[in-house]
């Protein structure tokens, strides 16, 4: 049975040891098309095509390329099983009769209590679920020195530097850089197969996350940026005995035809304590045999990856390769207020027949420019996608509002696993489908039972400060974190009565109208720097980017069909995120169902 095949089995692929290579209920991408699954409707797996002859996928191609340039730097991703790297390619070299000089990079690391002195500040408490974004390098937790004096052997037939950092040694030759998707990252932290960088402890998923975040992720992305000029072959790191690759001037070239047509990346779920069975009885492909979907990762960049494919192989990238190499083009009038940083996310939460979020709000944007690192705030919408019948939100609070008394109830709560009454505290609000309800920072809130809501937001996604969960524990048994001294230091107390309906309740305005279509606007909230539109057609729209990238979804119809300014063509069905690039310039949306279409379209704001 092969490893892809394997796969199916999920946890079944292991170690040599017997330990499992990773952790979840989610099928690891197959690495060509003809092993994907048969999709109606929303698909999976995202596909781009980039022409042919451009993407490998065996080791035995990419150790050819490594004898003709006979030494070489393999850098990467943290989370590479570079030992199993190792071994493939020996494999290779092996039936040639090479004499090959292999140097782990991992072994010019600082020491481990070095390595934890000097990111001790990012990361916090301990018992603290956030740090704060590390502002290091990755040569600082390196013996740069040391690395950089390394040079090939002659006696060698090839001479190879490999692993996370590699490219610290400085050779004055191409590097190898292996990518790895943030959730199969994830997947293989939980199993417990790969450890935070310079680090041989095995800590608590949440702390590790923490430290990947706030730390290794940061690391990584900077050291992979400043050596795009230095990469001949990016390649995909997420399958243990195999790998697809591509050489960057394909890569490049993919790139540039992408970001100005659409942009669809592949999309992730994950289980969680209130997760619902919307996401698992409408979308097929995923796993059916867990206990729920929580979360579907839509466009969240930060762990989203970009799918190529090219004569059937498929390979992924992370999105910011997209964002480092054409972010004009993606971005265009906004490209120097966000930098490298796509700004808006698409989510779905899903609560149908499951139950409530937990009571939260979000940080302010000096809270977490100050105690986090962060650019932009976490400013949320919820666009209710779906509803049950008696579905509701959780918004704002009410008009007699006591902040020392609810304080005292949420904290007598966390003490003693007494039941708060939340709705003498925060209003309750019946929710409609198609419904936006306007989550600014600092605004009290929760998606109540019944709900399929898309969350259109600003991109920070993990600062939740959670006040009342329900009294309820995580999936594994245990409590989750609640967060009441980091709420109260943000939330806005005058978001509360009759301001709530009148403020944080979006009013549908029609700013366009015809026989067969009308474009509504949605008004976000003067905090939120996007906003969103509709359009409703029964036939075809046109519309131009105005130099703006546009986040979309069909969020009523059956199917729809993009075309945009250079003939690009893509087809997408109902739920799925796409993205139109600034410089894709204009496009037109043809309705392919026999219902009206309603399309979401989110956007920056010009009067920033």
């Amino acid at each position: 049975m092969s490893i892809l095949q394997n796969a199916k089995t999920l946890n079944d692929i292991e170690f040599d040891e017997g330990m499992p290579l990773r952790k979840t209920a989610q099928f690891l991408m197959p690495n060509t098309v003809n092993a994907l699954p048969d999709q109606a409707g929303y698909n999976i797996y995202p596909v781009f095509n980039v022409g042919g002859e451009r993407i490998h996928n065996d080791y035995g191609s990419l150790a050819k390329w490594i004898i003709k340039h006979k030494n070489v730097m393999i850098d990467g991703y943290t989370g590479v099983f570079w030992h199993i790297v190792k071994n493939e390619l020996e494999k290779c070299f092996a039936e040639l009769n090479l004499n090959v000089k292999w140097i782990n990079a991992g072994d010019f690391l600082k020491k481990e209590d070095e390595i934890d002195q000097l990111i001790a500040p990012f990361l916090g408490p301990a018992d603290s679920v956030w740090g704060t974004k590390c502002l290091l390098t990755l040569a600082d937790v390196f013996d740069a020195p040391a690395i950089s004096r390394l040079s090939p052997d002659s006696g060698c037939d090839v001479n190879i530097v490999y692993g996370t950092g590699a490219a610290l040694a400085d050779w004055k030759t191409p590097v190898i850089y292996i990518d790895l998707p943030k959730n199969e990252l994830q997947f293989r932290m939980r199993a417990g197969s790969i450890r935070n960088i310079g680090s041989s402890q095995l800590y608590e998923p949440f702390q590790m996350y923490k430290r990947y975040y706030f730390v290794d992720w940061v690391l990584c992305n900077d050291h992979k940026q400043q050596l795009l000029n230095r990469i001949g072959i990016v390649a995909d790191g997420q399958w243990p005995t195999a790998i697809s690759w591509i050489k960057k001037e394909h890569l490049l070239d993919g790139l540039a035809k992408m970001a100005s047509s659409v942009i669809r990346v592949r999309p992730w779920f994950e289980p969680g304590a209130w997760g619902g069975q919307w996401i698992k009885e409408k979308i097929s492909g995923i796993n059916k045999n867990v206990v729920n979907y929580a979360w579907s990762f839509e466009l969240i960049v930060p762990e989203n990856g970009i799918v190529l494919e090219s004569d059937g192989n498929l390979l992924e990238i992370s999105f910011d390769f997209l964002m480092f190499c054409n972010r004009e083009q993606v971005m265009g009038k906004n490209a120097a207020r966000f930098g490298n940083e796509f700004p808006i996310r698409f989510d779905f939460l899903d609560t149908v027949k499951g139950g409530n979020l937990s009571i939260q709000c979000h940080p302010r944007l000096q809270y977490i420019r100050e105690q986090f690192g962060e650019s932009f705030t976490q400013d949320e919408t919820y666009y209710i996608l779906d509803c049950e019948k008696e579905a509701g939100v959780y918004l704002g609070f009410q008009g007699d509002i006591d902040p020392a008394a609810y304080r005292q109830a949420l904290e007598d709560s966390q003490a003693n696993n007494v039941e708060v009454k939340i709705t003498d505290f925060v209003q309750y609000h019946p929710a409609q489908k198609h419904d936006l309800f306007l989550i600014p920072h600092g605004t009290v809130h929760s998606a109540g039972a019944g709900n399929l809501v898309l969350e259109i937001s600003a991109t920070p996604y993990i600062f939740t400060f959670k006040m009342y969960d329900w009294l309820r524990l995580d999936l594994d048994g245990n409590p989750r974190p609640i967060n009441i001294e980091h709420a109260f230091n943000n939330l806005d107390f005058e978001r509360k009565g009759a301001k709530v309906k009148d403020e944080l309740i979006s009013k549908a305005v029609v700013l366009d109208y015809a026989q067969d279509m009308r474009l509504v606007h949605l008004p976000t909230h003067n905090d939120h720097f996007y906003d969103v539109h509709r359009l409703e057609f029964d036939g075809t729209v046109s519309l131009s980017t105005d130099r703006s990238c546009l986040v979309m979804m069909l969020v009523e119809g059956e199917a729809i069909l993009v075309e945009t300014q250079n003939g690009f063509k893509q087809r997408f069905a109902y739920a799925e995120t796409f993205v139109i690039p600034a410089a894709a310039e204009s496009l037109t949306i043809t309705n392919l169902g026999n219902t009206r279409a309603k399309v979401i379209k989110a956007f920056i704001k010009d009067d920033l």
